[in-house]
């Protein structure tokens, strides 16, 4: 039986999570959880689960659930997270949180030596070069939740790594694909958080409308299959989550329905696959594959530009991002300031050729805080 730890258990990643627990109830044990502030979520997670340990991330929560969990133990506040992934009675712990709060507790699961299955795209973007290193250090294995990069490790099992030609991503193309950079001008939040495929969380979505989340998911790959050759290619089905090409010119794709509970299964039963009829794929759809507009959606292209500047430029894009991200959903920004905005950061910003983890969350601080300043 394999001892969980669930990070953003209230988020829809920690809800699939459980159902993946519900699923095979023999195999898991729920240790621990965390949410951020869903109090009435949580006390549900715990009668149903019962978890030796639960955090509550914001501290007014915190404060007033206090007394709500007699038989568990409770943990809260900004370390409420490293707290739970410090524990050495946990074999997978899931970060499935969003933001950088999730990097430390990445690292600090590294360094106890608890596997790490991965939905937190800050920890890679951020701090890549710091996570992996410390991963190969303790021989423990990132395993990834997002649905591209599992399915690029599933790839990556049919040949060599020496033999690997290029890695090529799949993108939606997300609510706007085909749109003119007129149209976007016009784009208002509740138009970008309706995405056609995917049900997720309004960061998200947001991410996914700019392809933002496909810049993100390009630096990701960099730092998890240890690779600069990455393309990605616009497939509006989200069939193929993503393929592998090797030198001989063969190409492995995974392809399966849009469920999570998938690529969520395949980190947390690794190496063996055990059935999920839910996921099962009907062969009645097109499948259609065209080429990405960088000039209306430039973020994927100025990803490998940030990867060549290394140091702190990954966490600078990310830093921007987010904050033009919340700037755009409380209608501070126009939806083409996005991409914008975070060109011209990435252009002032002091680059760190070789950064701390101090000196990475600082740098997220000081460029996040700015662009708030400025724009409110």
């Amino acid at each position: 039986m394999k001892r969980i730890a669930i990070l953003g258990s209230s988020g829809s990643i920690g809800r699939q999570t459980l159902n993946v627990v519900r699923r095979y109830r023999d195999n898991f044990e729920v240790v621990a959880l965390s949410v951020n502030s869903d109090i009435a979520a949580l006390k549900k997670q715990v009668e149903e689960f019962s978890p030796k340990i639960v955090g509550i991330c914001d501290e007014g929560a915190y404060s007033s659930a206090k007394n709500s969990f007699e038989n568990t133990e409770l943990t809260g506040g900004e370390n409420a997270l490293v707290e739970i992934a410090a524990r050495d009675d946990i074999d997978i712990i899931v970060v499935a949180v969003v933001g950088m709060c999730g990097l430390k507790a990445v690292m600090r699961a590294i360094e106890t030596g608890t596997t790490v299955a991965l939905a937190n795209k800050e920890s890679l973007v951020a701090g890549g070069k710091l996570v992996m290193d410390a991963a190969k250090k303790s021989g423990k294995e990132i395993r990834p939740i997002d649905s591209e990069h599992s399915a690029i490790w599933q790839c990556l099992r049919a040949g060599n790594r020496h033999d690997l030609r290029r890695i090529i991503l799949t993108a939606s193309g997300g609510p706007f694909y085909g749109k003119s950079q007129d149209f976007l001008e016009k784009v208002t939040p509740e138009m970008a958080i309706n995405h056609p495929t995917w049900k997720m969380g309004r960061k998200i979505s947001v991410d996914s409308a700019t392809m933002m989340n496909k810049a993100l998911e390009i630096i990701e790959a960099r730092f998890l299959f240890d690779t600069d050759k990455i393309d990605y290619i616009i497939h509006p089905q989200s069939i193929v989550h993503s393929m592998v090409e090797y030198k001989d010119g063969s190409i492995v794709a995974q392809l399966a329905s849009p469920n999570m509970e998938l690529p969520i299964q395949a980190a947390l039963t690794y190496p063996n696959i055990l059935p999920l009829e839910s996921a099962r794929f009907e062969f009645d759809k097109d499948i259609t594959f065209s080429s990405p507009n960088e000039r209306v959606f430039p973020l994927p292209k100025l990803a490998k530009e940030v990867l060549s500047i290394g140091g702190n430029a990954p966490c600078i894009f990310n830093a921007a991002n987010e904050a033009c991200v919340s700037l755009f959903l409380d209608n501070k920004i126009g939806f083409s300031d996005i991409s914008i905005i975070i060109s011209e950061t990435l252009e002032r910003a002091q680059i760190i050729k070789d950064p701390t983890l101090e000196e990475i969350y600082e740098t997220f601080d000081i460029v996040y805080g700015k662009l708030m300043r400025e724009n409110t």
